[in-house]
């Protein structure tokens, strides 16, 4: 019997998070990075009640969710596959610092969206 891999999931969320980040990266580092301190666009657009307000509908959660669980998990993924680039070959260990980094701060990302309420 052929043991099944677990390595498609990893994968689907590499692939997620790397579609995810190069579509949307760019526009948050324009947006919050250039665009709203330099005067490009209104400074009241990235306001706390506004943000507060966006983390507290459901539709806002799930996009924050997206973004930073996806990120997250592109990011391990790519760091994990490159550990060989650098003399370290995967381990179990390292595998588990990768991927247990990113479920960690997944789950904390989680937390911290739940907590803002609704």
């Amino acid at each position: 019997m052929k043991k099944r891999s677990n390595a498609p999931i990893f994968w689907a969320l590499f692939g997620g998070g790397g579609m995810l980040s190069a579509l949307t990266g760019p526009a948050l580092i324009f947006i919050t990075g250039l665009a709203i301190p330099l005067g490009l666009l209104p400074h009241d657009m990235m306001s706390y009640p506004r943000m507060l307000t966006f983390a507290q509908n459901i539709i806002g959660k799930l996009v924050i969710l997206a973004v930073i669980i996806l990120f997250l998990w592109h990011a391990a993924h790519r760091i994990f596959k490159s550990l060989h680039d650098v003399g370290i070959h995967p381990s179990p260990a390292s595998k588990m610092a990768c991927y247990g980094t990113a479920f960690i701060c997944s789950v904390l990302a989680i937390y911290a969206v739940l907590v803002v309420g609704f």
